[in-house]
């Protein structure tokens, strides 16, 4: 009887316990021993199968970057802004791995700036963008020093000749737009830029070469015209519509089903802000709040058979408040976004 075959996470385990193993060897040198650890290292942290190895592959990095020699300090810095990497995917409410991952980049950064090349730089750069819009969410950082890193990395990381990484910022940026507080005189100016880097990404993300990445930004773009603060409120609804309509030619209750149930309810979110007919808003939007129900309903079934039930006791809150105005018949006023910016689905996705 032939045994089963490991699994992913078990050739993994293997792996990390092959690397150590070898450390010890005497056939291979130390520059062997180091591009080995940073191999494997990566090749966990690709495509992890769980929690520990990526914990794994931090420990690796520290492995390479304790044979490396004093006056390697390039060597150093590039194991060290990948150990960065790693330590940001752990998913963690604690923010101490991430102040660890900022430090890592901020120690990397000048010495990559000064002797590596100008694309290891802008990558520690945008990698250090990431970090520090992480950490914003728990207060440890301020999200105007992710989108300064994230302008650094754009000087190199231009549309021409590195179009995946300029897409990247361009999202990275506009979700840092609009996660600042939309309190001050500024925040137009930012919910703006915040389109127009959406915008930005979809001229080199296409839906024959990158559909997921493309769904994702056309959801996003969708959200941020649907909730900027404009006169032009109908007007913006209508192109959020037609973006959410682009994320959805990806995504599909069969293939993605959460980020199907994401769009759906945010494309709800904006017609119930739309009238029926754009010429005649004090006719009212007794259709498109009917048309609302249902994806809200599609979406909440959705968010609860994939135990997400918090977004499942959202939808149901919202359809309650749907019935309430189905039934007073009174024309809905527009021009006032009717669902906070809390409730936006996606804005964040990656």
């Amino acid at each position: 009887m032939e045994k089963p075959s490991p699994g992913p996470a078990q050739l993994a385990d293997h792996q990390f316990e092959q690397a150590l193993a070898a450390l010890g060897a005497d056939s291979a040198s130390r520059e062997e021993k180091i591009q080995m650890l940073m191999e494997i290292a990566m090749g966990l942290q690709q495509k992890p199968k769980s929690v520990k190895q990526l914990h794994d592959a931090v420990a690796l990095y520290d492995r390479a970057i304790e044979l490396c020699h004093a006056d390697e300090a390039l060597e150093v810095a590039r194991l060290t802004a990948r150990k960065a990497t790693a330590l940001h995917a752990i998913p963690t409410d604690d923010p101490a791995l991430l102040l660890t991952a900022q430090f890592c980049l901020e120690s990397a950064i000048p010495v990559l700036a000064r002797e590596g090349s100008a694309e290891e730089s802008a990558e520690a750069h945008m990698n250090l963008g990431l970090v520090l819009q992480t950490l914003a969410g728990f207060n440890r950082a301020r999200i105007g020093d992710a989108i300064a890193a994230y302008q650094v990395a754009l000087r190199t990381f231009s549309r021409g000749a590195h179009p995946a990484e300029y897409a990247i910022l361009h999202n990275n940026l506009a979700t840092a737009f609009l996660s600042m507080p939309a309190t001050d005189e500024r925040s137009k100016m930012r919910e703006a830029l915040a389109v127009q880097s959406f915008e930005a990404a979809l001229e080199v993300v296409t839906l024959v070469d990158q559909p997921a990445e493309y769904a994702m930004l056309q959801n996003n773009l969708g959200n941020a015209l649907q909730y900027a603060s404009s006169s032009h409120v109908v007007e913006n609804n209508l192109r959020a519509l037609d973006a959410y309509d682009e994320a959805l030619r990806v995504r599909t209750a069969a293939d993605t089903p959460l980020e199907y149930a994401n769009t759906i309810s945010n494309k709800a979110n904006c017609l119930r802000n739309l009238p029926d007919d754009p010429t005649q808003p004090d006719a009212g939007n007794r259709k498109r709040l009917l048309a609302a129900k249902a994806l809200y309903e599609e979406a909440r079934q959705i968010f609860a058979a994939h135990r997400e039930d918090g977004k499942a006791e959202a939808m149901s809150e919202v359809l309650d408040g749907i019935g309430e105005e189905l039934g007073n018949g009174k024309p809905q006023e527009f021009g006032v976004d009717l669902i906070s910016r809390s409730t936006m689905n996606g804005s964040r996705e990656n």
